[in-house]
């Protein structure tokens, strides 16, 4: 069976993508499982950006298709913030950065308080693996991936994914990570952090873009 690595060191994230993707015809493998001590870099000014550094660095150094993800909330009372710094918003745990998310709510109407979360996915595909299985000559255009481009090693694709919702006043509900027990998902008509984890890989963000993304690997030879 064929690898995917999966790039990032993030417990969360890890288990809701093994969830989702756990049906496709790939043995699922983590920095984990290979000698990758390296600080990943992070530095990007926004989401797809970052996510790519983090599927270029994995993958460049595996020579094996690899996934990379970056996502994070964006208030639109704090002007998208905390945005792509969500996971450093402040020192310390999540509950740390959802204090600091809330103190800069207070006194906010629940009307004013709507945001959302966004996911970018990239799979770093080596050229080895960068031609499609027939599946009835279906062109580039008509692919899931929201972008495609080309380095002068890999294929770079990215999935692209958003919920709807808005902050609440104070935490309800314990599952899930991040801003999760804050983030009052439309869709689900209660937290993130209320719901089961099947329940938010029906909805979230990021199982959105993982859906596009699992798609396009039934393509992939």
């Amino acid at each position: 069976m064929k690898q995917l690595f999966i790039a990032t060191r993030n417990p969360g994230k890890i288990r809701e993508i093994k969830e989702i993707l756990s049906d496709i015809p790939f043995e699922l493998e983590t920095l984990e499982d290979v000698n990758i001590t390296e600080e990943i870099p992070e530095d990007g000014k926004s989401f797809e950006e970052n996510a790519i550094l983090k599927a270029k660095f994995v993958g460049e150094k595996t020579k094996v298709l690899t996934l990379a993800e970056d996502s994070g909330l964006e208030v639109d009372a704090l002007g998208g913030r905390p945005g792509i710094l969500s996971a450093r918003y402040a020192k310390g745990s999540d509950l740390d950065r959802i204090h600091k998310l809330l103190k800069e709510l207070k006194g906010v109407p629940k009307e004013k308080r709507t945001a959302r979360y966004k996911a970018v996915v990239v799979l770093y595909i080596p050229k080895n693996m960068s031609s499609p299985r027939k599946r009835g000559s279906i062109p580039l255009k008509d692919w899931i991936p929201d972008q495609v481009g080309n380095d002068n090693s890999a294929r770079i694709v990215t999935f692209e994914g958003e919920s709807e919702g808005y902050i609440t006043e104070k935490p309800i509900g314990t599952n899930g990570f991040g801003y999760d027990p804050i983030f009052n998902n439309f869709d689900l008509g209660k937290t993130n952090g209320e719901a089961t984890l099947e329940e938010k890989n029906e909805v979230s963000h990021r199982a959105r873009a993982l859906a596009k993304c699992k798609e396009f690997l039934h393509y992939l030879q």
